[in-house]
């Protein structure tokens, strides 16, 4: 649900679901993806890297991948952890046209809260649902 206030601005209320949009204006991470987001980052937070193929609707990483991702969080040099609700405040999405939306998810750390990692991650729609595919852990 939504208000517009009396300046005509609409806000968001508690009971309003965010839904991918198809513009080209970067959003908040849509709601029914937010699941998907933190069951990915909780198997990274556990360097259970093998285990986010296992995710429904998320494409399994390569070998390659999965090491590039690790030598990422490791050359961070903080413990990752599982994301709060604070997270949905700053990472953003952006359609991409073609059926796809590029994600960026802000990652946390137990040492600093909100971290410069970022988790690159492509959403594509597909009949039923959306298909997501990791690229990449890394500082912007």
């Amino acid at each position: 649900m939504s208000t517009s206030n009396q300046h005509g601005e609409l806000r968001l209320t508690s009971e309003c679901s965010l839904l991918p949009v198809k513009d080209e204006i970067q959003r908040p991470v849509a709601d029914v993806w937010r699941p998907v987001f933190r069951s990915i980052v909780r198997a990274l937070a556990r360097d259970e890297l093998q285990l986010i193929g296992e995710i429904d609707s998320v494409e399994p990483i390569s070998d390659d991948l999965a090491a590039h991702i690790r030598g990422s969080i490791d050359a961070y040099g903080a413990t990752l952890i599982e994301l709060p609700d604070q997270t949905w405040e700053s990472s953003c999405t952006m359609w991409r046209g073609g059926g796809s939306w590029e994600v960026l998810v802000d990652l946390w750390t137990a040492e600093e809260g909100r971290s410069d990692l970022c988790l690159h991650v492509d959403v594509h729609e597909t009949d039923p649902g959306f298909r997501f595919k990791v690229h990449l852990v890394y500082t912007p």
